[in-house]
């Protein structure tokens, strides 16, 4: 048996509270993880509801697995390795849980069932590498997407959490020599999907927004708050790459046919003309929240969030998700 003597203070606690079948002692001990871990299941799913549920999935099995931990790793490793495995069992079932094709010709493809991660919800340290803004902003996130699940997962270990081939190969059952097969064919994926002009995911982290960022921010709540279409129009690159989410089809990579699509669809015309917007952060990126007051209703109600991507004062890359009955944004329903 490990002797609890040498190990660190939470594998310590871990171990006497799983021999004692202290319930509440290993929640309290576990609940320290649960911000990381969910952050993880993200990455691996790219959806906020489906890191709620593997996350929870998790603290269930290490729970079930207690008295299997030996403090012969950190008590960290032992919990990414139960959480990995509980999102590849979860990909293995889904069958709806990849990528697919555009509708429009050349445009890549959709990843339908993403969703936009509260800052909120990040753990609180600004340092721990899980929360670097290159590798949760969602280009990275509808990236790894296109990599296998098993690839996936070594990915995250080796690049995005920096472990060493032998433990992430440990943590998931596989031979370093395939661990490192596994990464550089990921790697190349990666080139392939992230857009060029997109940071490289291993230089050092950045956190916070830019004035830049916000200024843009700002002047794109003003033109839907003031319905100007010119002043909005203004604010995007002729190669925007605009999604509206889960709305499937909605990938457009122009700003004229993003403009025309929403003209079409009635914005600014009465009925979609009252508006008044709040600014947000999600995945560490700057986003506005638009709440619409319909002609009959007295309040204005939460509709739909848009991310944005700003290059150089410009919106390269907007995505819009309908957020109504998204409780877990912490967005106010009504306003």
């Amino acid at each position: 048996m490990t002797d609890a003597r040498l190990l660190g203070d939470d594998e310590a606690a871990f171990i006497a509270a799983a021999r004692s079948n202290d319930a509440a002692q290993f929640a309290l001990i576990t609940e320290r993880y649960r911000r990381e871990l969910q952050v993880h299941c993200y990455r691996m799913l790219a959806n906020y509801e489906d890191a709620q549920d593997m996350t929870q999935e998790t603290l269930l099995r290490v729970w079930n697995k207690r008295e299997s931990f030996k403090g012969h790793a950190a008590l960290r490793t032992w919990l990414y390795r139960i959480a990995t495995n509980a999102c590849l069992d979860f990909l293995e079932k889904r069958n709806d849980r990849t990528p697919v094709p555009a509708e429009l010709p050349g445009a890549g493809s959709e990843v339908r069932y993403l969703q936009p991660y509260p800052d909120r919800m990040l753990p609180e340290d600004p340092q721990e590498s899980v929360v670097a803004r290159e590798t949760i902003e969602l280009a990275f996130i509808v990236a790894v997407q296109h990599l296998p699940p098993r690839q996936r997962a070594v990915f995250i270990m080796r690049d995005v959490l920096g472990w060493p081939a032998s433990k992430a190969a440990d943590a998931l059952e596989l031979t370093v020599a395939s661990v490192t097969s596994a990464l550089q064919r990921a790697r190349v994926t990666m080139r392939e999907q992230l857009p060029d002009r997109r940071l490289d995911w291993r230089s050092p982290a950045t956190y916070e927004l830019s004035d830049d960022e916000r200024g843009v921010v700002k002047s794109y709540m003003d033109a839907h708050e003031r319905n100007d279409l010119d002043g909005l129009t203004a604010l995007l690159r002729d190669d925007l790459r605009f999604a509206m989410l889960p709305e499937p089809g909605t990938l457009i990579v122009t700003a004229k046919d993003a403009v025309d699509g929403w003209v079409s669809g009635g914005l600014f015309q009465r009925g979609y003309d009252d508006w008044r917007c709040i600014a947000t952060t999600v995945n560490r990126m700057p986003a506005a929240v638009l709440y619409l007051r319909t002609p009959d209703d007295p309040e204005y109600r939460l509709l739909n969030i848009a991310v944005l991507h700003i290059v150089d004062g410009k919106i390269a890359e907007l995505t819009g998700f309908d957020v109504t009955g998204k409780q877990w944004l912490g967005l106010p329903a009504t306003l």
